[in-house]
């Protein structure tokens, strides 16, 4: 697939831009979460895999002081003047996450030089598998077209780019595992320190994503209102614990001592991140021992938490999960990535996967009158150069 992909957008910026010189091909993946989520902007763990689902961006020198992009799954494309990109601000348009990458590659010193650039993604758009990440590391590639920069750098940068151009106050963990994921395992991400460490999974399990096809509209603002009431309750928390910086630095308990100081909205929402935190540890530790069935426990204990602490999740996420859990062969299911719809990924046995299509499907399509689309997670490398 991924000489495919390298080939396609090899071909469309030919065909779109007339390049004629060197052509160069990036691919950053998409992810997975297995768990820890809303942590990474309070500091805290999280457990993703990078996806062989990605992000693949050709490029090859352009002319006349321009960044021409064309995005083939849209067919569409957008052209600005280098000049103009420090003071350019977002439009809504799918060339925001490159554009802001633009602008930090730029702010780092760096001399964006004329470019031509084709993206084209596996990664589904909406799903929570952060197809965002995937396209602003491989058009940071791109736009370096082979200059060297910390890989630690690479994706701050493209987080920032998210940040202050198109405004999502995103954590580091979905550019951070595109940029380092391993094959074949998971990495728990340190995002206080921004170190990690690979972990290893049980071979007689398989990780199938699960596409609710649904992305309820209260996402955008609702993820800005929860990392608002994170920073209400690290407030509230430091009146009686001066020392804490962030709820990196909270334990339940602690949350538990200080309840009454703090709305209980906001209660619920340190109490989901601080026990979340827990749970990245403690899966970490279960996965190493390939204990199944306890890692399937923490995934449904974590969507509990987010369900009802965080309330981030939707009906059609609570009924995939609920409807995965109690079918033979599943060990755990849990909503995977910011919310409010997309992804369910789901710990299940080899030999039942095909079962478990088949019944998710016929039960969700007898719901919601949808049809799921199903992924099967492998762990995939990092980002990097496609240079065959």
């Amino acid at each position: 697939m991924v000489v495919s992909q390298a080939s396609t957008v090899r071909q469309a910026i030919r065909d779109k831009f007339g390049a004629a010189g060197e052509v160069r091909v990036f691919r950053a993946p998409g992810r997975v979460n297995l768990i820890g989520e809303h942590t990474d902007y309070n500091l805290g763990y999280v457990l993703p895999i990078a996806m062989d689902l990605a992000c693949f961006s050709a490029a090859a020198p352009g002319s006349g002081g321009k960044l021409r992009l064309h995005s083939v799954n849209l067919d569409d494309s957008a052209e600005y003047t280098i000049a103009d990109i420090p003071g350019l601000k977002k439009c809504g348009h799918w060339s925001d996450y490159p554009v802001g990458v633009a602008q930090q590659l730029m702010k780092l010193g760096f001399e964006l030089q004329p470019m031509d650039i084709a993206v084209s993604s596996t990664v589904p758009v909406g799903s929570g598998l952060s197809s965002s990440a995937a396209l602003e590391i491989s058009s940071a590639l791109a736009m370096l077209f082979g200059r060297e920069i910390d890989r630690t750098e690479l994706a701050q940068l493209a987080r920032r780019a998210e940040r202050e151009f198109v405004g999502v106050p995103v954590g580091i963990m979905d550019q951070y595992v595109s940029v380092f994921g391993e094959t074949g395992k998971a990495i728990r991400i340190d995002c206080r320190s921004l170190t990690y460490e690979a972990v290893p999974l049980p071979p007689p399990v398989s990780i199938v994503a699960v596409n609710s096809l649904v992305k309820h509209e209260l996402g955008s603002s609702a993820y800005a209102t929860r990392v608002k009431e994170c920073a209400e309750a690290v407030t509230a928390i430091q009146q009686t614990f001066p020392g804490v910086e962030s709820l990196r630095d909270v334990s339940p308990d602690m949350v538990d001592r200080t309840r009454q100081s703090m709305a209980d909205n906001v209660f619920r929402r340190a109490r989901h991140v601080t026990t979340e935190n827990e749970r990245v540890v403690a899966f970490t530790g279960v996965a190493a021992q390939g204990d199944l069935l306890a890692m399937g426990r923490l995934f449904l204990a974590s969507h509990r938490s987010m369900q009802q602490d965080y309330e981030i999740s939707a009906e059609e996420i609570d009924f995939l999960v609920d409807t995965a859990s109690a079918l033979s062969g599943v060990y755990g299911a849990r909503m995977t990535g910011g919310g409010f719809g997309g992804c369910t990924v789901n710990l299940v046995s080899p030999n039942r996967v095909n079962a478990f299509r088949q019944h998710i499907t016929a039960a969700y399509e007898r719901r919601y009158n949808l049809t799921p689309v199903f992924y099967e997670c492998i762990p995939a490398e990092g980002a990097g150069e496609i240079r065959s």
